[in-house]
C-alpha cells in the first residue's frame, strides 16, 4: 500500500502524526513498551494511540490489536520496539498498511558490529524503497512539545517542557541525561529528537527540518559522528543565517593525529578539522553539555551584540574581577563608560560605588539601584552588553533584585542582558518557573561564555556572505603527472618543489644534484650561501638525522659538509640517492602552509608561524577549501604571533598580500588535487618585498584520492 500524505514534509508524519502505533507496547511497567506508552499518555498526546501487541487485548486502559493490519484507522506513525529479529518483519507491515513514519527504538544493529551492520543495511534499504522515513534503529525516540501535538514517544522518565529549543542527540542514554538538565535548568524544547544509528534520517534531515519551524529559536545538538561533514556544512551555512545552531561534538581525542607523518597532520587532527568546518559555517561549538545550555539560554532570550564590549554591574567586588578576567579570557572587551553615564551613576549611588567598569554599587545596592544602573550602562554607546553580578546580601531579596534586572533588559535597546546571581536553591527554583526573566547563571565564568559565544555567532552573521573569486590559472595535467610518480608516500623534494612553482608560489631557486661531484656546480649556479638537503628512501624529517647543512658560504666547504652529511645518514641506515642544493632565504619571518586531508571531511589548509618548533608553539590557524581572499585573510591575521609579521621595534611588515595569495593558492591546490594527503611548506619566508618572500621547504605526501 502507498504511505498516506500529509500536507507537509515526509517528517511531519513522524513529529507531528495524528495516529500513533505503538508496536511492541506491553503491559510490564519495568518495560520500555510500557514507559514509552505511559509517556504518550501521560503527555497528553493530541491524537490516536493504537497498542500492538498480540498478547495482550487491553494495555494502559486503550484497546490492543495483535498486529499493524488490524488497526482500524490510518496510522501516520508507528513506533517499533519488538526483538531486532523481528523489526523487519514489523516494518513489512508497516509498508503493508501504508503507515508513513518510524521510529525503530529497538538495538542490535550496525552498533553491535557483524551480522547488526548487515541488517541495518537491509532496512535502511527496505524504508526507502518504501518510500518511508525512519529515526534509528537503537535510539530514545522522539518528543514535540507543540501543545497541538504533545507528543512525548520516548521512554525517559522526565518530559520535556515548552520551549524555543530544538534538541538532536545522536546518543540516546545522553538523551535521558541532557532532558533531565533542561528541566533541571528550566530550559524548554521544541522539539527533541534520539537519533539513534542514523540509519536513514541523519543529522542534516533534522536540521533541515528544524530550520523551517517557526517556534524552533535555537538548534542544539549532541554529535559523535558526522554522517556527511561537507553536506553538513552547506546546509548549516543557510540555516545559521536563520537561527544558531549550536553543537556539543564528543571522540575529541587526537590518537589519529599521532600516525601522521607532517607538521600540518600531527598539528590538524580530526577535532581541529571538525572546528574549522563549524567555524567557517558560523556553528558554534560547546566543551559540554552545561555550556551548551549556558550558551543556549543566552541565544534563546537576547538580541545580538552589536559588538564585543562588556559593562558588569555588580554589589560586589571579587565576583566582578572573576567576570571582568573571565571575560577578557574569552576575548571580549571591558567598556569604557562615557563621561555622561559616570554622572547619572553617581547621581543615585554612595560616595563608597566605583563608578568605572565594573561598577561596584558595593552591599547596599537595592533592586532600584540595578535598575537604574543598568538602565544607565544600556543607554552608553559604548557598551555592546551588559553583566549583571548579585551576591545576595542579608537585607535583600535576589527575586526582587532579577525582576527589576528582567523589566529593565525587556527595554535593552537590542544589547543583551546576562545575570549571574549567587542565591540559594529556593531562588533558582523560582527563576525557572520564569522564562520570561533573563538568563540566568550561577558563576561569573558561565556567564561570560555565553556572551562570548554571542559575540562570535553576531560577527559571523554581520559577515556577508562571501564570493570565492576565480581560480588561479594553473596546468592541472602538469601537476597531476608530477603526483603521479609515486604511487603512495612522499613525493622528491624537487617534484614538490616543481608542484609549488607550477602554482606560481614563490621558492627559492634551487638545483638538483644527482651525484655528489654535481653539488659544488649546483651551488655555484644558484649562488652562495646555499642550504645541501640529502633525499634518501624513506626520509621524511631530513633535519632530525643531519641530512641537511644550512649557510655554506663557498664552494670549498661543500666536500666537507657532504662528508658530514653522509656520516649522519650512515648512523641513521640512510644512503644518500641525491641532493638537492638551495640558496639561503633573506630575511623575514619563518612562517607555515600546509594542507591535511581526512578521509571523511576533506581537505583543510593551515597557516602558522613556522620553523622547527612549529609543533611546540602551534600557533597555527585552519580554514576549510574552497577559500575566499576575505577567508584567507582572516586565517592568517587570527594566530596569535600575527603582530610580528606587522613588524615589531623597527621591523618592516610581511608583505600580507603575498601571504594571503599563498594560502588561497594552496587552497587551491588541495581543492583540485584529491591524491595530496598531506603538504608542509616550511619555512616559507614572510618577507616585506614580494620578491623576498619564498617557500625554502616542501613536503607533499601523495596517496589515493578516492579515499577523501
Amino acid at each position: 500500500m502507498t504511505p498516506r500524505v500529509l500536507t507537509g514534509r515526509p517528517l511531519d508524519f513522524i513529529f507531528s502524526p495524528r495516529s500513533i502505533a505503538v508496536v511492541g507496547a506491553s503491559r510490564r511497567r519495568d518495560s520500555i513498551g510500557f514507559a514509552l506508552l505511559h509517556n504518550l499518555i501521560e503527555g497528553e498526546f493530541q491524537g490516536t494511540i493504537f497498542p500492538v501487541n498480540p498478547k495482550a487485548g487491553v494495555i494502559h486502559s486503550l484497546k490492543a490489536y495483535p498486529d499493524l493490519a488490524s488497526v482500524p484507522d490510518p496510522v501516520d506513525l508507528a513506533i517499533v520496539m519488538v526483538p531486532r529479529d523481528a523489526v523487519l518483519g514489523v516494518v513489512e507491515d508497516c509498508l503493508e498498511t501504508g503507515v508513513g513514519g518510524l521510529v525503530v527504538i529497538t538495538a542490535g544493529f550496525a552498533e553491535t558490529g557483524g551480522e547488526g551492520v548487515e541488517l541495518e543495511r537491509t532496512l535502511r534499504q527496505r524504508v526507502r524503497a518504501g518510500g518511508v522515513r525512519m529515526v534509528g534503529p537503537n535510539c530514545m525516540g522522539v518528543i514535540n512539545a507543540d501543545p497541538e501535538v504533545s507528543m512525548n514517544a520516548t521512554f525517559s522518565p522526565t518530559p520535556a517542557r515548552r520551549g524555543s529549543i530544538g534538541f538532536v542527540s545522536q546518543s540516546g542514554a545522553l538523551g535521558v541525561a541532557i532532558l533531565n538538565a533542561a528541566s533541571d535548568l528550566g530550559i524548554g524544547l521544541t522539539q527533541f529528537t534520539s537519533m539513534g544509528n542514523k540509519a536513514d534520517v541523519s543529522g542534516n534531515d533534522l536540521v533541515e527540518y528544524l530550520e523551517d519551524d517557526e517556534d524552533t529559536r535555537v538548534i542544539c545538538m549532541y554529535l559523535e559522528s558526522f554522517g556527511n561533514p561537507r553536506k553538513f556544512t552547506q546546509i548549516a551555512k543557510r540555516v545559521g543565517r536563520k537561527k544558531p545552531i549550536l553543537i556539543v561534538k564528543s571522540g575529541r581525542t587526537a590518537e589519529g593525529a599521532r600516525a601522521a607523518t607532517s607538521h600540518t597532520g600531527a598539528i590538524a587532527g580530526p577535532d581541529l578539522t571538525v572546528s574549522a568546518l563549524l567555524a567557517r559555517c558560523g556553528v558554534l561549538r560547546a566543551n559540554t553539555i552545561g555550556e551548551l545550555f549556558d550558551v543556549a539560554r543566552a541565544l534563546d532570550h537576547c538580541p545580538l551584540p552589536a559588538g564585543n564590549r562588556v559593562a558588569i554591574l555588580t554589589n560586589a567586588g571579587g565576583p566582578a574581577i572573576m567576570a571582568t578576567d573571565a571575560c577578557v579570557n574569552q576575548g571580549l572587551m571591558i567598556a569604557s563608560l562615557g563621561e555622561d553615564t559616570r554622572t547619572r551613576l553617581g547621581a543615585f549611588l554612595p560616595a563608597e560605588a566605583s563608578l568605572a567598569n565594573p561598577v561596584d554599587m558595593i552591599a547596599s545596592a537595592t533592586e532600584e539601584s540595578y535598575a537604574k544602573g543598568l538602565e544607565a550602562l544600556l543607554d552608553d554607546d559604548g557598551v555592546d552588553m551588559v553583566l549583571v553580578i548579585n551576591v545576595t546580601p542579608l537585607l535583600s531579596n535576589p527575586i526582587d533584585v532579577i525582576h527589576a534586572v528582567g523589566e529593565v533588559a525587556k527595554t535593552s535597546k537590542g544589547k543583551p542582558v546576562l545575570a549571574v546571581m549567587m542565591a540559594t536553591e529556593e531562588f533558582y527554583d523560582e527563576v525557572k518557573r520564569r522564562p520570561d526573566l533573563p538568563p540566568v547563571y550561577r558563576f561569573p565564568e558561565s556567564a561570560s561564555r555565553a556572551l562570548a559565544q554571542l559575540d562570535r555567532y553576531a560577527t559571523w552573521r554581520r559577515q556577508p556572505e562571501v564570493e570565492m573569486g576565480p581560480s588561479y590559472p594553473v596546468d592541472t595535467e602538469a601537476v597531476e603527472e608530477i603526483l603521479s610518480r609515486v604511487n603512495e608516500g612522499y613525493l622528491p623534494s624537487r617534484d614538490a618543489f616543481q608542484v609549488l612553482e607550477h602554482y606560481r608560489i614563490p621558492v627559492a631557486p634551487y638545483r638538483w644534484a644527482a651525484t655528489r661531484e654535481g653539488v659544488a656546480a649546483a651551488a655555484r649556479e644558484v649562488g652562495f650561501p646555499v642550504a645541501i638537503k640529502a633525499e634518501a628512501a624513506g626520509l621524511v624529517h631530513k633535519s632530525d638525522i643531519g641530512a641537511v647543512r644550512l649557510g655554506i658560504e663557498t664552494e670549498e666547504a661543500v666536500e666537507p659538509v657532504l662528508l658530514q652529511i653522509e656520516d649522519a645518514m650512515a648512523e641513521g641506515s640512510f644512503t644518500p640517492e641525491g641532493f638537492l642544493v638551495q640558496r639561503m632565504g633573506g630575511p623575514g619571518h619563518e612562517v607555515i602552509y600546509g594542507i591535511s586531508t581526512d578521509s571523511r571531511f576533506g581537505p583543510i589548509v593551515m597557516f602558522g608561524l613556522g620553523g622547527r618548533y612549529v609543533e611546540v608553539f602551534r600557533d597555527v590557524r585552519f580554514g576549510v577549501t574552497p577559500l575566499s581572499a576575505v577567508e584567507a585573510e582572516e586565517v592568517v591575521r587570527g594566530i596569535r604571533g600575527f603582530p610580528l609579521l606587522e613588524g615589531v621595534r623597527g621591523e618592516s611588515a610581511a608583505d600580507l598580500e603575498v601571504l594571503v595569495e599563498v594560502l588561497r593558492k594552496v587552497a587551491q591546490l588541495a581543492e583540485h588535487h584529491p591524491r595530496i594527503l598531506e603538504l608542509d611548506i616550511n619555512p616559507f619566508v614572510a618577507a616585506p618585498e614580494r620578491n623576498q618572500a619564498q617557500a625554502l621547504d616542501v613536503r607533499i605526501r601523495v596517496g589515493d584520492g578516492d579515499k577523501r
